[in-house]
């Protein structure tokens, strides 16, 4: 008896229900080769490929949905879902997420159970574009709902802990890991926080390391004779018509941010910052614009961000080009654009 879409599909949810995910994008996968116009093949593919991680691939299948039925709430969510979790800095997919839980958010009022959804995806949108206090807001809203809620009570961490509120950001982790032991990143952020209040960080550390050692490897750590020099290497490779900016420049380097710079905005993970008036916005006449202007590497935020020596090294590089960019009066959009966010 020949194949039906029907019976494709059948055997893809039965192997979606017994965690068999390539099986079931294996099903799907001839569910639409029997009928391209599968709707239910296409939304199986959909979520098989992002639970297999292929998030860039599930986008377009959902996407796809998208085109063909524009009025439902829950591909817009799953769409939204997968670039909010792919992005990583994507700014542009973050946006086009936010974008897609507007239109879900209008087509689902007064569902009870997509409102805390879309709720929670903005928060974590928000929170990757540096609005902490939109993405506090809405990770509230969530928990109105759901108090226990394990991913909005973190990400809530999170969102306290970028507006450099730190007794709330540690009461808030503290009972999460009461709660959830074995929340790796709760850990690391109660460490960073210990870390801004002058406190042993290793302990916390530890624990996150310990709990998912893949995700928090031990940080690499230059002398500072060998940042140093990764810094002057960094230097000599910028582009040779940048270099005469640096004249009326310093570069130092601290361990992590300040309160001044926390409290003024700054990612308390920033690595690297630039204060000063940029060379293209200078006058002659303005005596403060020739100010001797400032770039400051923060250096356990950059070895904390890489996994190898080479990752940091490289990302020194990329954190001198970024900063001596900003001194060149480029924005942070024209950064993105060349790759240099």
């Amino acid at each position: 008896m020949a194949l039906t879409v029907d019976e494709a599909l059948r055997r893809g949810e039965e192997a979606w229900s017994d965690d068999d995910v390539e099986g079931a994008l294996e099903w799907a996968e001839k569910a639409l080769e029997l009928d391209p116009q599968a709707l239910g093949g296409l939304d199986l593919k959909a979520h098989a490929l992002a639970e297999l991680g292929e998030l860039e691939a599930a986008a377009v299948a959902f996407d796809d949905l998208i085109e063909r039925e524009p009025q439902n709430p829950v591909h817009l969510l799953s769409a939204a879902e997968v670039r909010v979790r792919w992005a990583q800095d994507d700014r542009d997919a973050l946006e086009e997420a936010l974008e897609l839980l507007d239109r879900a958010h209008a087509l689902s009022r007064g569902d009870a159970e997509l409102a805390p959804e879309v709720a929670l995806l903005r928060g974590l949108a928000l929170n990757q574009l540096g609005d902490s206090e939109g993405a506090l807001a809405c990770l509230d809203q969530v928990l109105e709902d759901d108090p226990d809620h394990p991913e909005a009570r973190l990400e809530r961490g999170f969102a306290l802990f970028e507006l450099n509120r730190l007794d709330e950001a540690q009461r808030a982790l503290e009972s999460l890991t009461r709660d959830h032991p074995d929340e790796a990143w709760a850990f690391h952020y109660l460490a960073l926080i210990a870390e801004r209040k002058g406190k042993d960080p290793a302990p916390a550390f530890a624990k996150a390391r310990a709990i998912d050692p893949q995700a928090f490897p031990p940080p690499v750590h230059l002398s500072p004779e060998d940042f140093d020099a990764a810094v002057a290497e960094a230097i000599e490779r910028l582009p040779a018509h940048a270099r005469p900016a640096l004249e009326n420049a310093i570069l130092t380097v601290e361990p992590i941010p300040g309160d001044e710079d926390v409290n003024e905005g700054l990612s308390p993970t920033i690595l690297g910052v630039f204060h000063g008036t940029p060379v293209d916005e200078r006058s002659p006449v303005e005596a403060a614009h020739h100010l001797t202007a400032r770039i400051t590497l923060f250096q356990r935020n950059l070895e904390r961000f890489a996994h190898t020596r080479e990752e940091l090294i490289d990302e020194i590089r990329i954190t001198v080009l970024h900063e001596v960019g900003h001194l060149l009066g480029l924005d942070e959009d024209e950064l993105y654009q060349r790759g240099l966010d």
